[in-house]
């Protein structure tokens, strides 16, 4: 059974401080509420600095916690390093990375190619340099945990998804891995898939496109506190599903964790144990 964040100590799991990249609103702006609610700081980021201010306002007032902001913009070539400069000597525990939506609803082919290469320096690029930096500390100190806040759409490309399939089928193989690299080091590594999540960037785009708000989407704040709760249990979690359940994925997150350690046991094999 899964535990709920409120049966894990989360500061004496994972630290102090955490890092929440997408952080203004939707999913982000739960989880920072969430991880408040338990006693941890988090360095927020995201472009906006109106809404960044706002949330941490928000969180003082409730829980008495201090969070830091960071207004950038993910795509710029030195996000990643401005993120690095803003937490200096904290101790970051948990990198929780929920950038990553795609707001342009169009075919690969209808859009500019600067569009797509800002949306892969964003959800990936910088993700990938956070990555490095904040888990090296994670390994030295013996405990951590990486948060890759994904989709479904990792599972299967289609139209108007080119990009963003992509991205999350990578996003879905990067936490894999790292799951079976750093799991004997007291580092945790989820990649967390939902389906579509009531957001306002889900809501922006269904606008624009003039199509209704489906029924029964899960709120963001259930969303957050589920793959919180599930991030001791990585690699995978495939939110409204079971372990053993297949739903929308292409197998279970228990087959899935049994295939990275038969894949990890293979290329241990060519490459040597650690």
């Amino acid at each position: 059974m899964m535990l709920g964040t409120n049966e894990m100590n989360l500061p004496a799991r994972y630290g102090p401080w955490a890092v929440i990249t997408g952080a203004s609103e939707g999913t982000g702006r739960a989880f920072a509420r969430e991880l408040a609610a338990q006693g941890i700081a988090s360095v927020l980021v995201a472009r906006r600095e109106a809404p960044l201010r706002a949330l941490a306002a928000e969180i003082h007032a409730q829980s008495g916690v201090r969070c830091e902001i960071l207004s950038q913009d993910l795509s710029a070539p030195d996000a990643a390093d401005r993120i690095v400069a803003v937490v200096g000597v904290r101790e970051v525990g948990l990198f929780i990375a929920n950038a990553g939506a795609d707001p342009n609803g169009a075919r690969f082919l209808d859009r500019e190619l600067a569009v797509w290469e800002s949306l892969l320096a964003q959800t990936i690029g910088c993700t990938v340099r956070c990555t490095h930096h904040f888990a090296k500390g994670m390994r030295q100190r013996g405990r951590g945990g990486v948060l890759l806040m994904g989709s479904g759409a990792c599972y299967g490309g289609g139209s108007f998804m080119s990009l963003y399939a992509g991205a999350k089928a990578f996003g879905l193989c990067f936490a894999e891995s790292l799951w079976a690299e750093l799991r004997t080091q007291g580092v945790d590594v989820l990649y967390a898939a939902p389906g579509r999540v009531d957001t306002p960037a889900l809501r922006q785009l269904l606008q624009q496109k003039g199509l209704p708000v489906p029924d029964n989407l899960p709120e963001a704040d259930t969303v957050a506190r589920l793959s919180l709760a599930q991030l001791p249990h990585g690699p995978v979690y495939n939110y409204g599903q079971t372990e053993d359940e297949t739903g929308f994925a292409t197998s279970s997150a228990a087959a899935r964790r049994q295939r990275v350690l038969m894949i990890d046991r293979a290329s241990r094999s060519v490459f040597g144990q650690d």
